[in-house]
């Protein structure tokens, strides 16, 4: 649960917020309509995310809240009724997130999305490139306003190490002019290795010529920031290019899933098994297959309809997915789910599976108002030198023995000899 101070004299506003704020249950809102009683939920809370700061407030005519919010090292995004050019440059110089003006419901809308904006930003690794101690310190400082986490290199040789010891960077800043490997060469080396949907890069310089700008982008930049920059200018640049790489993500992620389920579906899990087994076998590590199906299914098909169907097999993927949430699943085919164990010998593989058969047994769904158990039988298989399909061959196998037994059970490459 994230808090987030609402400081805001007018019903109407904070009644608009409210709303806004809870389309999103993990956020809990405190509201203060003045300074003090800003001051008091201040005092009470001392793990506020973030704050939606008015500022002109009754006690605090002279935005003397938004210091007070801002000394307490919590982001603030400021609400005003007007806009004024000099207040809002003070705002930013300040070490406000961001500045919206009352403008109506897009407005409120854009504050609270900004929110949302630094919640993932916790999530987001940065790596800034520059030799200048000051400049690098700067921009560092800007990302650090937005909650990013931020590394830093002093040149182009410096910035390679780095990513190679953080892999998880997402967004790369760079200047143009420094020593040993200038930005230009270390993005257009780095393009070789990291997609545009992989790594942002953007470059960033204060020298006039208007090719620099054309010549980054040719050769890889996702974007180009010429110096000095005003923090709202390099904020939108930043957002903008993290909202493409997330939209990208979201439809690769989308197309690469099981549209009833939402687990991945059989064609991903092919392409991502690959890897899997080349690893397994370079490093002679153990991998095991697993190939459940739901007992009964068909009966309860015919009997319920395919619409409860439908709910029957959400439910019980959604309990292999958090059950099995460190490992490969997918849904293969109507009933049939599929599941890559690395690291994980026969023997661990089938008692996994089979304290998660229990747990699922467990679990109630309701059908039709009435509560159901669903119970699912499979074959778990480490034989994996011949590849993924004779693999599921081999667990495919050993769960029709399980069935014709009566179901209700997993089977290992040993109860194939029983």
């Amino acid at each position: 649960m994230k808090k987030v101070l609402v400081v805001e004299d007018s019903e109407m506003v904070s009644k608009v917020l409210r709303h806004l704020l809870g389309q999103y249950p993990h956020y809990q809102a405190l509201f203060a309509t003045d300074m003090a009683q800003a001051q008091a939920l201040i005092s009470q809370h001392h793990d506020i995310f973030a704050a939606l700061v008015d500022l002109n407030l009754p006690d605090a005519p002279d935005g003397e809240v938004v210091d007070y919010v801002l000394s307490k090292k919590i982001p603030a995004i400021v609400l005003t009724g007007s806009y004024d050019e000099k207040r809002r440059e003070q705002l930013f110089n300040k070490g406000i997130v961001d500045y919206v003006t009352k403008e109506g419901r897009y407005a409120y809308n854009k504050a609270v999305n900004l929110i949302h904006r630094l919640e993932k930003n916790e999530q987001i690794k940065v790596l800034v490139v520059d030799d200048s101690d000051m400049s690098r310190k700067h921009v560092s400082n800007l990302f650090r306003r937005h909650l990013f986490q931020v590394v830093e290199a002093k040149d182009g040789v410096d910035a390679i190490k780095i990513l190679l010891e953080n892999p998880d960077v997402k967004l790369l800043i760079t200047d143009y002019n420094m020593p040993r490997m200038d930005g230009f060469e270390l993005v257009k080396n780095l393009r070789y290795k990291y997609d545009k949907t992989d790594l942002i890069m953007i470059g960033v310089s204060g020298e006039s010529t208007e090719a620099l700008s054309a010549k980054f982008i040719k050769h890889g930049a996702n974007d180009f920031l010429r110096k000095p920059f005003h923090p709202e200018e390099f904020y939108c640049r930043i957002i903008h290019n993290l909202e493409y790489l997330e939209l990208v993500e979201q439809i690769t992620s989308t197309a690469q899933r099981d549209h009833l389920t939402g687990l991945y579906h059989r064609h991903h899990f092919f392409n991502a098994a690959r890897d899997i087994y080349r690893s397994a076998q370079e490093k002679a590590t153990p991998l095991a297959l697993a190939v459940i199906n739901l007992d009964k299914f068909r009966e309860f098909n015919e009997h319920y309809g395919h619409e409860w169907g439908d709910v029957a097999l959400k439910h019980v993927a959604q309990c292999l997915s958090t059950m099995l949430d460190r490992f490969l699943i997918c849904r293969a085919d109507a009933d049939d789910f599929f599941v890559l164990l690395p690291g994980l010998d026969n023997e661990k593989a089938v008692s996994l599976i089979s304290r998660i058969r229990q747990l699922v047994a467990s679990e109630q769904c309701m059908i039709k108002g009435e509560t159901k158990h669903f119970y699912f039988s499979a074959g778990v298989s480490n034989h994996m030198n011949q590849g993924v399909d004779r693999h599921i061959k081999n667990a495919t196998h050993l769960l029709q023995l399980g069935k014709e037994a009566g179901g209700n059970m997993v089977l290992g490459d040993d109860d194939e000899n029983d």
